[in-house]
């Protein structure tokens, strides 16, 4: 909104934040003929799902922070007409290993059998394939059944089992530690520690935690589409959000940058929600508040009991290299490994020290990771220069490393836990990694890193946590209401993360806060 154009007097809806959520909310609400602004407190809408050039001089646009789509449902790209692709990868991840001290390493994708023989290459037989083959197929059941209620009003636990409709499914996801499944169905560490690394993405728990929240982090990543595949965002992530906040706009809703809300008041029936520019503040009056930001700020915003603080448990690392550097397994094409997940440090035994080792206050002697390279499948994000000299991204997402340990020194730690990331990694390299990164227009490292302060910092992400707390199970429980957005404020709507559903990049929780209020307004 220009700088000189103030809001109205009043609205149908007014979306606090300006991320993927409440940018898919205020485009359904507004093509449904509401009055709708929303009041962004950065100056660019997008939220955690943005691509910026981060480094000087460099003509490469990265996804900052969010970077893989999953459980982003067709059904919102098609109802809202946007101009979004997604494409698959053909490798689903690498994770190398030293053996008897050889290196190699297990290569999940470009086709059955070349997963089969890789399988046999690591463990010397076909058992662990045949384990891998039947439990991701019962997974599929699961996503198959599972995705499509996400935009349906919040299903009963016993409604869900029934879609289930797998009593063995059921109880491996929902009721017994993810850590005795993988236990019983597999004997190779590093193919335990594959498969539990989903149930760890921005989660800190061990495998076999009695809260399960690593069970609830797990089917959150094995749900996506009715499939569970990771997509790359083509374009990168900015390009979903820059598309919703065209349709928004193009539907009639205002989208204000510069506008942070400080305050909600609300009789049940009709709201006022105070801002603050650069210029003051203002008030805008509002028949329904959809809050796209974390449970912690609906609670400062509204004067309420706050939630059980949150915590994240990640690094965000983002580079750009000059080339991909070579393997010391030379069976694998660095091309095929670094196009997938490649994990590193995340065998079972690996997870399980390193997550003993955070919640006991240290750092992880071996931290885990995960990392891909947008540009092999998608170059766009690279300009033709950097592209023809054949420079690459690598984007890194570490596990197990609670925000607390950061607390004395953000910095000092960040350091530490980057260089002894890297090594880890290079351990597995024929070249150091150093010797690949490119440099920006002032000779620095093309390398950024983010823990989770820097997160809470730059994007008001309560201890850093991706998901705003801990996610929840896709089912009704007592006080999440028909959708799972209902606050007790009857006419103020969280459609952030944190709702119920929340989690990852979805749009899920904005189209179902909007569906409430549609349900509410009698369309």
């Amino acid at each position: 909104m220009p700088a000189h154009e103030g809001p109205q007097r009043s609205y149908d809806a007014v979306i606090v934040g300006g991320g993927h959520n409440g940018l898919v909310a205020a485009a359904y609400l507004a093509r449904a003929g509401r009055s709708v602004l929303v009041l962004e407190r950065l100056g660019n809408t997008g939220g955690a799902a943005v691509s910026t050039r981060p480094f000087t001089g460099v003509d490469a646009r990265l996804s900052r922070y969010s970077y893989l789509v999953s459980l982003l449902p067709k059904k919102i790209v098609r109802d809202l007409g946007l101009d979004f692709r997604v494409r698959t990868r053909t490798v689903s991840s690498y994770t190398p290993v030293e053996r008897d001290g050889t290196p190699t390493g297990l290569l999940v994708g470009g086709g059955e059998r070349r997963t089969r023989e890789a399988f046999a290459r690591l463990t010397g037989g076909e058992s662990e394939y045949r384990a891998w083959q039947e439990f991701y197929d019962m997974t599929g059941r699961v996503a198959k059944n599972v995705f499509p209620t996400l935009t349906e009003p919040l299903p009963t636990r016993d409604e869900l089992r029934r879609r289930v409709d797998d009593e063995e499914a059921w109880r491996v996801l929902f009721e017994e530690p993810i850590g005795v499944a993988v236990e019983s169905r597999f004997a190779d560490d590093l193919v335990r520690g594959v498969v539990l690394t989903d149930a760890l993405i921005g989660t800190f728990a061990d495998a076999h935690d009695p809260s399960l929240a690593q069970n609830r982090c797990f089917l959150y990543h094995v749900i996506g589409g009715g499939t569970g595949a990771w997509d790359v965002p083509v374009g990168g992530m900015g390009a979903l959000t820059d598309a919703l906040a065209g349709a928004a706009r193009d539907a009639g809703a205002i989208l204000a940058t510069g506008h942070e809300v400080v305050g909600i008041s609300s009789d049940g029936r009709a709201a006022e929600v105070t801002y603050r520019t650069a210029d003051g503040e203002g008030v805008v009056g509002a028949r329904h508040v959809l809050v796209n930001a974390s449970p912690q700020e609906l609670a400062a915003l509204t004067d309420d009991q706050p939630p059980t603080p949150a915590e994240g448990a990640q690094l965000k690392v983002n580079m750009l290299l000059k080339r991909l550097p070579r393997l010391k397994d030379t069976e694998v094409d660095p091309r095929e490994a670094f196009s997938g997940t490649f994990h590193i440090a995340e065998g079972y035994r690996q997870l399980a020290t390193a997550h003993a080792q955070a919640a006991a206050g240290r750092l992880p002697e071996a931290p885990p990771s995960e990392i891909y390279c947008h540009s092999l499948t998608d170059p766009t994000i690279l300009g033709p220069d950097l592209v023809e000299q054949g420079y690459q991204t690598l984007t890194l997402f570490g596990l197990h490393t609670p925000a607390r340990l950061f607390d004395h020194d953000n910095d000092g730690v960040r350091e530490e836990l980057l260089a002894s990331t890297l090594a880890q990694l290079d351990a597995h390299l024929a070249e150091p990694l150093a010797d690949c990164l490119a440099t920006d227009a002032d000779g620095r490292p093309c390398i950024e890193a983010k823990t989770p302060l820097d997160l809470e910092r730059d994007l008001r992400l309560p201890g850093g946590n991706i998901f705003h707390r801990e996610l929840s199970w896709p089912y009704a429980q007592e006080h999440t209401g028909r959708w799972g957005v209902e606050t007790r404020h009857a006419n103020v709507l969280l459609c952030g993360a944190g709702a119920v559903r929340g989690g990852g990049v979805s749009g899920v929780p904005g189209h179902n806060a909007a569906m409430a209020v549609l349900e509410q307004l009698g369309d």
